[in-house]
């Protein structure tokens, strides 16, 4: 399976400063209860300009609850409790996320920041047509807009993603599930957003119906230009289709890298045990290894590095000292020097103590 979705910000090599979109810093997610659950635990990460940027992890890694925050969508007991997220607009202005309330908020989701939603069936309305479903966005996003220019807005949405418009007024349940995906793309794109956030958009899908909507996503954003967060468990998947990988694992960022540097020399031992527990398509045939054990219970406390239980190079430090995301120097390792990692092995102050004690 292969895509170009990714390569235009490859091939752009863009600078931060001129293509930077969005920027979230230190944003630390809690699920309120007895026992709290820190879901997202100090995540920092940018998005550039028409870039596609995967964030991948095991259920539970707090991929979701991270796009709910970038998004302003968390809703109670979830509460954001610490951290800043920014969106740099196209005239270089910044605007705080956590600061918009009210109206404000609400113009600036949807006219910037749209999400695609993990179930499409969930996200459609099931007793309301597709086309009453765009008007509802135009009313409520563009007043000014009358009915017969919604009416031919929702049409010429559909015709985008490759829906026939004379659809638009079918129920959702009238659907396949592949143009009901197809359906909350067009809605999220309604209003030419910068930025696009598709939760697992292709989950429940066959893999052909999964090829179209990438195809499709591919094509629209090469056209519209927005940048896309593509949040998914598939590693394999966002390696075809991302510029750059988030490995998330326990509420943090374990390793931030460019996709084709993942594919080749990932530095995590978290991120070659996801690279080792799907087959290669294209190499030699290889036994498929899973990752034994199970994630921390985010609940509690987690003393040293979260992943060390599971981990096949785990040595002293790592039940003890946290690990901290950051850029490795040059000469230790081959791939040293070129993106942040959180892992004792490639820190200096440790990575001398790993040689003996790998297990």
């Amino acid at each position: 399976m292969t895509s170009t979705l990714g390569r235009a910000g490859t091939d752009r090599a863009p600078t931060l400063g001129a293509d930077l979109v969005l920027r979230a810093e230190d944003v630390r997610v809690e699920y309120a209860g007895r026992r709290p659950t820190r879901a997202v635990r100090g995540v920092s990460l940018e998005l550039r300009r028409g870039e596609v940027l995967g964030i991948v992890g095991e259920s539970g890694c707090g991929k979701s609850t991270l796009a709910y925050a970038l998004t302003r969508m968390l809703r109670p007991p979830a509460r954001m409790t610490g951290g800043r997220v920014e969106y740099f607009g196209r005239d270089g202005d910044a605007v705080d996320l956590g600061a918009l309330e009210g109206e404000e908020l609400r113009r600036f989701r949807w006219n910037k920041v749209s999400m695609v939603f993990q179930s499409a069936m969930n996200a459609l309305n099931p007793v309301t047509s597709v086309g009453r479903q765009f008007e509802d966005i135009f009313r409520t996003h563009r007043p000014e807009m009358d009915k017969r220019a919604r009416r031919e807005r929702s049409a010429q949405l559909l015709e985008m993603v490759g829906i026939d418009p004379r659809r638009v007024n079918a129920f959702p349940h009238e659907l396949s599930g592949g143009m009901r995906q197809r359906v909350v793309i067009a809605m999220a794109l309604a209003l030419e957003p910068e930025i696009v956030i598709m939760d697992e958009p292709t989950t429940a899908l066959d893999v052909l119906v999964q090829r179209e909507i990438l195809d499709e996503v591919e094509r629209l954003r090469a056209e519209l230009g927005f940048a896309v967060v593509f949040i998914t468990h598939d590693l394999a998947l966002l390696l075809e289709i991302s510029d750059r990988l988030a490995v998330m694992y326990a509420g943090q960022i374990v390793e931030y890298a460019p996709a084709e540097q993942v594919a080749t020399t990932p530095l995590h031992p978290y991120t070659r045990g996801l690279l080792r527990s799907f087959p290669d398509l294209r190499g030699e045939r290889r036994d498929l290894r899973g990752i034994p054990g199970n994630p921390p219970d985010l609940r509690d406390a987690i003393p040293g590095c979260p992943f060390a239980p599971r981990c096949e190079s785990e040595f002293e430090p790592c039940r003890e000292v946290s690990p901290v995301l950051r850029i490795p120097p040059v000469g230790l390792g081959p791939a040293a020097g070129s993106w942040p990692v959180s892992c004792h092995l490639h820190d200096p102050q440790f990575s001398a103590e790993a040689s003996g004690g790998h297990r």
